[in-house]
């Protein structure tokens, strides 16, 4: 099967490194012009020279900061006003680890702030031209903790849940448009993400992190933990044609980790 999205837009959020990089990196093989988002702008222009390119494609970036919301928005108001977007992916960096003891309120508001409503308030805005076109792809980066909560993890276990029932909602009312709205439940991945979590419970635990990771490998039916790319091949192909009677769900990329149905 070839998957070409030539033609197409797509905006992924904190595409500078990890699984946003890769979903970046796969669209623009597929064929599609990617805006990428990060705070880094070094990061972001070395990425941009870097990613497949054709005569028909137009890379471009923008320096955002999930965590302050004001500018933010101030950012992708600005952007929209002269951009179209197909393909959305929304995926922010996570909130601070912990358990539900550890947080407070205000943490739960930081966490929402960053998980929820910049993914609501860029869908949104990229939504007027996805109905006007008849055609569009919201891909939401999710966790498996929605399904079964890690208990380090209690932030993203709540607001990240929030934000799969919001795209479930949204699948039902946009899919007279042939927009699809797919949240992926992400799993273990070869990530700096994953690596400063595995360094805190090394020193909670006293064990190297070595003997984190193979913990963590032993957990997964397949004895490994993902490889970015395997998560951009499921990205670009939710956000393709092929993929138009998928619409709704909540798709884990987690070598069999899940135990639950």
């Amino acid at each position: 099967m070839n998957i070409s999205l030539k033609g197409k837009n797509a905006l992924v959020g904190g595409s500078s490194r990890g699984i946003g990089r890769a979903i970046a990196e796969q669209l623009a093989k597929s064929g599609a012009s990617v805006t990428l988002m990060s705070r880094s702008a070094d990061k972001l222009k070395k990425i941009i020279a870097d990613l497949p390119s054709a005569p028909h494609q137009c890379h471009s970036y923008l320096v955002v900061d999930f965590t302050d919301f004001e500018n933010y928005r101030k950012t992708m108001e600005t952007y929209f006003e002269n951009n179209q977007v197909d393909i959305l992916v929304n995926n922010t960096q996570g909130p601070e680890a912990g358990s539900a003891l550890e947080k407070k309120t205000s943490d739960y508001q930081e966490a929402f702030d960053l998980l929820f409503k910049t993914v609501v308030f860029t869908t949104e805005l990229a939504l007027k031209h996805m109905i006007a076109n008849k055609w569009g792809r919201i891909i939401n980066v999710a966790s498996v903790s929605v399904k079964e909560p890690l208990s380090y993890l209690a932030l993203s276990n709540t607001i990240r849940a929030a934000v799969v029932t919001w795209a479930k909602s949204l699948a039902n009312d946009v899919g007279q448009y042939q927009i699809t709205v797919n949240s992926i439940l992400t799993g273990y991945f070869d990530t700096e993400r994953i690596r400063q979590l595995n360094a805190k419970k090394a020193i909670q635990f006293g064990i190297s992190e070595d003997e984190v990771l193979t913990d963590m490998e032993t957990k997964v039916p397949v004895r490994r933990i993902g490889d970015p790319k395997e998560y951009g091949f499921l990205a670009t192909f939710l956000a393709s044609d092929q993929a138009a009677y998928i619409t709704g769900t909540q798709i884990p990329i987690d070598g069999g980790l899940l135990k639950s149905l």
